[in-house]
């Protein structure tokens, strides 16, 4: 298969980017995107070129680092996969495809294809902890009662694996969806229902600190989600603040 790829290459974070054209040939159908990109940066680094920057870890679906933007499509045009599990069958010989990172403020690109996600690490760390005992007659887990519903759906939430998607496929780069499957696993739960007040209201706090923007219930962000996050989990949030602001 021969492919004309349009990638964007940027120095750092302070750089100007631009897109620069790439032909390749040898790829095979059952060859991932990151394993044809491997094969680009194989044959950039023969020639003593800068080999092409992006993000991958587990290359499994698992960690949502892969993050890239290919013809328009967080993670490509294929549905409820990662950038790694997308496969070059998903294209046709002579394609001419366009990778980018992902685009939004809160998202600065780093180099090439790699942006900095560190806001999401930083919007879980304001939903801070769940309070259990654990001195003394500490309660199996497993002896606390849950609906079956409950337990699906926060297992469901916690499902989300952070990859962005669903800000790269907003209009507004809304982490909206993000945020509130990490609220929604919380939730819930019983265990989580100490600190529920507080952890909704500093993770919409820290999730607009971030300079994110809001929902406009487009749905995009669940349509591109490789983990086929819920909408039900933005209201769910919503519901949770009005309540937090009400008791406030």
């Amino acid at each position: 298969m021969k492919l004309t790829l349009k990638i964007w290459r940027q120095a750092n974070a302070k750089a100007k980017g631009s897109m620069q054209t790439y032909p390749i040939d040898g790829i095979e159908d059952d060859m991932s995107f990151l394993e044809m990109l491997d094969v680009l940066n194989e044959g950039l680094n023969d020639k003593g070129e800068e080999p092409v920057v992006f993000d991958h870890d587990c290359r499994e679906g698992i960690c949502g680092s892969c993050s890239l933007q290919i013809n328009g499509e967080p993670h490509g045009p294929d549905r409820g996969v990662t950038t790694c599990q997308l496969h070059m069958r998903k294209f046709n010989d002579g394609d001419e495809i366009v990778i980018e990172p992902f685009r939004a403020k809160a998202f600065p690109v780093i180099k090439d294809l790699m942006v900095d996600r560190s806001a999401f690490d930083r919007i879980q760390q304001a939903g801070a902890y769940i309070s259990i005992n654990t001195s003394g007659n500490t309660i199996d887990a497993n002896s606390t009662p849950i609906d079956k519903h409950d337990a699906d759906d926060a297992f469901y939430a916690a499902t989300c694996i952070g990859c962005g998607a669903c800000v790269a496929a907003c209009k507004n780069a809304s982490a909206m969806l993000f945020t509130s499957a990490k609220v929604s696993q919380y939730a819930l739960l019983p265990q989580g229902q100490v600190e529920a007040s507080t952890r909704v209201l500093n993770m919409v706090e820290q999730m607009d600190k971030e300079g994110f923007g809001n929902c406009t219930n487009t749905g995009a962000c669940e349509i591109e989600c490789p983990k086929g996050i819920s909408l039900e989990n933005i209201a769910r949030m919503n519901r949770e603040y009005m309540a937090a602001s009400a008791k406030g």
